[in-house]
């Protein structure tokens, strides 16, 4: 029944999430759906100790009710290449 009911509100943009933006790099993550705020809130230091492990900085969240189109929005625009001129060797490319 919670699962009907949080698709309910995912579809009509009522559902809760997290929203964590991060300065470097400069991203807005969404996590989510979720039926109550306090059930964003219980997961947020998960999530953001993971990002702060991966090298993100000036960590900040909101809980808000929306319909993101995206769960990642980065902006490249901002955040030079890591390693510029090296391109990564993905399996099966040898």
């Amino acid at each position: 029944m919670n699962e009907l009911w949080l698709g309910t509100l995912e579809f009509l943009g009522l559902a809760w999430w997290l929203e964590i933006t991060t300065e470097s790099p400069n991203c807005i993550y969404y996590f989510g759906p979720y039926l109550r705020a306090s059930e964003a809130e219980a997961d947020k230091q998960g999530f953001m100790d993971d990002l702060e492990k991966e090298g993100a900085r000036n960590i900040k969240f909101a809980i808000k009710r929306c319909r993101p189109d995206q769960l990642t929005l980065f902006d490249d625009k901002t955040d030079p290449p890591k390693n510029p001129g090296i391109a990564p060797i993905l399996s099966g490319q040898v």
